[in-house]
């Protein structure tokens, strides 16, 4: 089918409002918000709901036309750019913000896949509920995205990722068919949980349109801690000591150390370190309750331990929200901080939490012994055993050397990682950036049975082709 007629047949589905077709306004869905990730297509399709994307599909479908499905464009692997042959269409879902329920006694929410994230933690508050999945670009990304990814966030301790956060999908599949999934069900063991596909899939084996996510109750209030120590063995020790004493209300465990703290205070005007010291690492800790009565004490009781045990040097417990929002803007500054900075090569890994120490120690080696110089800026989601080890390079390096320098590097940290059963993306999927490393470091097993999976749900090879396989 030529492009015209494409065109013609995708406006007379979702109409006018739902088809960009000039270059200029393609611009955002085309290019990564990175600046990395760069593609051309054929249409951007922007769907009202699922029967519109269920007809984008089945014509899609029939006319081989390939699909990249989009949420916020928010990713960091590549995984919602186009290729550049502008060949493939790009069918966004940011026309579909509906939240269709609420439910306050089931403890669940049931919304369109294009939902900012921030919508939906404000509609869980204004029933006096709480949607715990939390990370930076809560502002700007989609539900969907974050489903695609299975993202994690700062509240994967205490609650799980999105995967451990959703009951029911919605699902358009590459020839047209809907799944309807959306089941508010904590039990219904009647055959394979087929959400559990499509969560982390990437946009490679359907488009997932609609989701059923768990609520919580709402936490009472928030202790947020900032603690220095000499070494990341301690601060390993100190997340195993609190989680034994303050159990279920330990709802953060974040780490940076100290080249990422300077990194922020030094790019970011108006932040600065809560502590009068330098340390080597840090922690940010926080605890909450739906009852906060004693929560406080039990922190500072447990922080004082801690240091008479000299796991820790020093801390300070925020004594107002005002305190506590400046030590998140610390933590969650790092990323912004890393741009301003220059180029860097970047790493989103997991790994046992008792092997966390062993492997910084080894990877801070290995990078100095083989690129002697370079910041290395580590930080993350400790509690869950998610580091993003990252390396800083030259401002005025030259592209050459720049991808020279991130083949080598991602190599040996990689290889580090797979040492030590870890996994070379932790959170932010594999996309176009790590699809080529996945078949180094996976089985051969695991391989034949994903792209199994892949010819099954997807024989034509339409969903987002290029990316995770």
């Amino acid at each position: 089918m030529k492009q015209k007629e494409l065109t013609s047949r995708l406006l007379h589905i979702v109409g006018e409002e739902g088809v960009v077709l000039n270059p200029a306004d393609q611009e955002p869905y085309v290019n990564d918000w990175l600046g990395k990730a760069h593609g051309r297509t054929v249409a951007v399709v922007r769907p009202r709901n699922t029967t519109e994307v269920a007809a984008v599909m089945r014509l899609c479908h029939q006319t081989h036309t390939p699909v990249v499905p989009q949420g916020g464009n928010t990713g960091m692997s590549g995984g919602a750019t186009p290729d550049m042959s502008g060949a493939q269409v790009v069918l966004s879902l940011n026309r579909m913000k509906r939240i269709h329920d609420v439910d306050p006694i089931n403890n669940t929410l049931t919304a369109d896949a294009g939902v900012i994230l921030a919508d939906i933690q404000q509609a869980a508050r204004h029933v006096d509920r709480y949607f715990p999945l939390s990370l930076g670009a809560e502002g700007s990304c989609t539900i969907g995205g974050n489903l695609a990814t299975n993202a994690g966030g700062t509240g994967v301790l205490r609650y799980g990722n999105t995967r451990d956060l959703t009951l029911g999908l919605e699902v358009v599949l590459p020839d047209g068919r809907v799944w309807n999934g959306l089941r508010a069900l904590r039990k219904d063991n009647t055959g394979y949980d087929l959400k559990d596909l499509f969560i982390g899939s990437e946009g490679s084996l359907g488009i997932i349109t609609g989701v059923v996510l768990k609520l919580f109750a709402a936490p009472a209030g928030r202790v947020t801690a900032w603690v220095g120590a000499q070494n990341l063995t301690n601060i390993v020790a100190l997340l195993n000591r609190l989680q034994a004493d303050c159990g279920p209300r330990l709802s953060a465990f974040e780490m940076m150390s100290a080249p990422s703290l300077a990194l922020v205070t030094q790019q970011l005007p108006g932040h600065a370190s809560p502590l009068d010291k330098t340390y080597p690492y840090y922690a940010l800790i926080e605890l909450a309750d739906t009852n906060m009565s004693g929560v406080q004490d039990m922190l500072q009781a447990g922080l004082a331990v801690a240091i008479e045990d000299a796991l820790i040097d020093d801390c300070v417990v925020a004594m107002s929200e005002a305190q506590s929002i400046s030590m998140w803007k610390l933590r969650e500054g790092i990323s912004m901080a890393q741009v301003k900075a220059g180029k860097a090569v970047k790493h989103d890994i997991a790994l046992p939490i008792s092997s966390l120490a062993r492997f910084a120690a080894e990877a801070d080696q290995a990078v100095q012994d083989d690129f002697p110089g370079l910041p290395i800026i580590n930080f993350g989601h400790i509690g869950d055993g998610n580091l993003h080890y990252n390396v800083l390079l030259p401002l005025d390096v030259a592209y050459e050397d720049y991808a020279k320098k991130t083949a080598d590097l991602n190599k040996r940290i990689h290889d580090l990682v797979t040492q030590f059963n870890g996994s070379i993306s932790a959170e932010h999927g594999v996309g176009t950036l790590r699809r080529d490393e996945l078949r180094r470091y996976k089985s051969s097993v695991e391989m034949d049975l994903m792209i199994a999976i892949k010819r099954t749900l997807d024989p034509n090879q339409l969903m987002n082709p290029g990316k995770l396989l």
